[in-house]
């Protein structure tokens, strides 16, 4: 194998100083402030602050509230990720059997991924609205009128509904190219020796997609954690308090509308370390059990 060679031994790092910029002002420096933010109480109006060492930490793990919001977020993030991941897979493989309009199907299939996350929170609250959502009506057609932003369960299903029809397309695209790129040999060779599609493609087909489905479970856990905050917003901004709340939100509302800077950068440090676990866990555990070639 050749290796690259750059004619000043500094031009590798020249490459690599705008990225570890990046990630040095957008990461590394918050990370560090609400690091250092967390062992104190602030008062954010005359802005003083008095040392408390890890009393942050213990009011947060301790308080029943934000023991119920954890709860909430394992579930909220278990539904989401799996939920998408399964409902992606889903239609990407019934895209791939389409031999007509196939071009039309993918592109009405991948349309909702250009919406921002606001939007979809935004559409979510037109569709569960008590007065003119179709999604109401349809429910209440089983005898259950949602009350989304009043009762606890209704707002919880309405939330898992938007933020995990946000996230299919997104498992739509990489599955499908990962089922365009099995060789067609290996279909037939398939097809031959199984002739149930279901069984054909949990034996064959799954298992040449688990690099891909591997990335896809890591992407998607990440996104019901992270980058939900703006559906989650958009569908309890202004509604009773007692709605649920994920951990991300609680360290939104804990901090700007609470004030409690301390605790929120708390929580934001326990919610890091939370990921990180997860990730190294995830790593060392599942992609032990994925082979790329």
């Amino acid at each position: 194998m050749q290796s690259s060679r750059f004619d000043s031994p500094l031009t590798p790092y020249f490459l690599l100083l705008p990225q570890m910029a990046i990630i040095a002002i957008f990461f590394l420096w918050p990370a560090a402030e609400a690091i250092w933010s967390s062992f104190f109480l602030e008062d954010p109006f005359f802005g003083t602050r008095t040392f408390v060492g890890l009393e942050n930490y213990f009011e947060a793990l301790t308080s029943a509230d934000y023991r119920r919001a954890a709860w909430f977020t394992a579930i909220f993030t278990l539904i989401v990720a799996l939920g998408s991941l399964a409902l992606g897979m889903w239609l990407a493989v019934a895209a791939d059997n389409v031999l007509r309009g196939r071009s039309a199907y993918k592109t009405v299939l991948m349309w909702v991924y250009a919406i921002a996350p606001p939007v979809a929170g935004l559409i979510g609250v037109m569709l569960f609205d008590q007065h003119i959502g179709p999604l109401v009506d349809f429910v209440g057609l089983f005898g259950h009128k949602m009350k989304v932003g009043v009762n606890w369960w209704d707002t919880a299903i309405a939330m898992m509904i938007v933020a995990t029809w946000k996230q299919i397309p997104y498992n739509f695209i990489f599955v499908l190219s990962g089922l365009q790129s099995i060789p067609n040999s290996v279909r037939e060779a398939a097809a031959i020796d199984c002739r149930s599609s279901v069984r054909r493609f949990w034996t064959v087909i799954f298992p040449l997609l688990a690099p891909t489905t591997f990335f896809l479970l890591v992407i998607n856990i990440t996104y019901a954690l992270f980058e939900t905050f703006g559906i989650i917003d958009l569908m309890v901004k202004g509604e009773p308090g007692n709605n649920p709340k994920t951990l991300v939100y609680k360290v939104f509302l804990d901090g700007f509308r609470g004030n409690d800077l301390g605790g929120s950068s708390a929580q934001s440090v326990i919610l890091m370390i939370l990921v990180l676990v997860l990730t190294i866990a995830q790593f060392r555990l599942l992609e032990r059990r994925i082979h790329y070639k």
